[in-house]
């Protein structure tokens, strides 16, 4: 596979909406139901390929409780999801379901969460395991409290499994994240058509 269909690839596995309901169903006492919004930018935003993510309780999606906008490379045999941060977010709120939304976002307010970036590699065909760059360097507030994030996410075309963490920086205990376990996903819904040649095109 050439390098640019393996970056078309992964990319088209990553776009799409994630839901945990069997999850929740199961355990209700010990997990949510969560949706995970993982949407293709607006080419102009970074003038190269992008996404935007958002995870929200099912019980409240248009009040999301993480977004991120994401910057789209690779190096090598690794996938780089990098992690922007932006002003406003309530404006973009609920753009993981109305596109539109998306053309709210203040391109000049972004600002990359240095030591914050999802490192992916392929583990199999269409099927990718991802983690946080290392160096503990992707700090968190967390009840009054800076912690660094370790988080750990699994990709195919029918699943999204992740789960995420928080450590103190000077003992390295988990303060935070994931008591019962990985969050277990099933792919609802695909974008895997808004990925084409000229998306994927960078000018950077």
């Amino acid at each position: 596979m050439s390098k640019n269909s393996a970056f078309a690839e992964f990319a088209k596995t990553l776009a799409g909406v994630y839901d945990n309901i069997e999850q929740s169903q199961e355990n209700p006492k010990d997990f949510a139901r969560i949706n995970i919004f993982f949407r293709p930018l607006p080419w102009h935003i970074f003038k190269g390929p992008g996404f935007y993510s958002e995870q929200c309780y099912d019980y409240a999606p248009w009040d999301p409780y993480r977004q991120g906008i994401h910057r789209l490379t690779a190096n090598s045999d690794t996938f780089i999801v990098e992690n922007y941060g932006f002003t406003n977010p309530r404006r973009i709120a609920g753009a993981g379901r109305d596109p539109e939304i998306m053309n709210a976002i203040d391109t000049t307010s972004l600002k990359e969460r240095c030591g914050c970036a999802m490192h992916f590699q392929s583990k199999g065909k269409g099927q990718y395991i991802g983690k946080v760059e290392p160096g503990k360097k992707c700090l968190v507030p967390r009840d009054g409290k800076i912690t660094y994030l370790v988080s750990e996410v699994e990709v195919d075309q029918d699943n999204w499994i992740s789960r995420d963490r928080g450590y103190d920086p000077k003992t390295d205990e988990q303060i935070w994240g994931s008591e019962h376990g990985l969050l277990k996903f099933k792919r609802i819904k695909s974008f895997s058509e808004e990925i084409n040649d000229e998306w994927l095109n960078s000018k950077a």
